[in-house]
């Protein structure tokens, strides 16, 4: 169970392969995928910055906080840096469990701790030529968990 970044484009059947455990009845996964428009404006294109040493710690802390929380078997989440096109996926986050709404919780849980804790900044580059960096203040307050569990 860890968190890591790539550069290129995420192999979603290595992701999805390396969490198969013969335990493991259920199955979840969320894909994010770089959209063509923001808050009314048309995007072109986006790119993912990171402080990685962090990110890349507090990552694999949410992925062992998810995995105290909830009974799962695997979890991963692996998140892309750099420049995207439209529809490619930036952020992909898997779960196995015995239980398909344990990974679901899961899933959940970890893509949302993903987006709010972080340091992932990105730039959106607009079709009227200009460019911003995304401040989304959904992730400024901290996510609320349907199904919070305590293992």
């Amino acid at each position: 169970m860890r968190f890591r970044f790539e550069a290129t484009a995420i192999d979603t059947n290595l992701g999805r392969h390396a969490l198969q455990d013969p335990a493991a009845g259920g199955y979840a996964s969320f894909e994010g995928w770089v959209r063509d428009h923001n808050e009314g404006l048309a995007v072109r294109r986006l790119e993912y910055e990171a402080y990685e040493a962090l990110a890349l710690k507090e990552g694999d802390r949410i992925l062992d906080e998810a995995a105290a929380r909830f009974p799962i078997s695997k979890a991963l989440c692996i998140h892309r840096i750099g420049a995207l096109a439209i529809g490619e996926l930036a952020v992909w986050v898997g779960v196995s469990a015995v239980h398909r709404g344990e990974a679901f919780d899961a899933c959940r849980y970890i893509i949302d701790e993903v987006k709010h804790r972080l340091p992932i900044w990105k730039k959106e580059y607009y079709e009227n030529g200009d460019s911003g960096w995304v401040n989304c203040e959904r992730c400024a307050t901290a996510p609320r968990h349907a199904h919070d569990h305590v293992a």
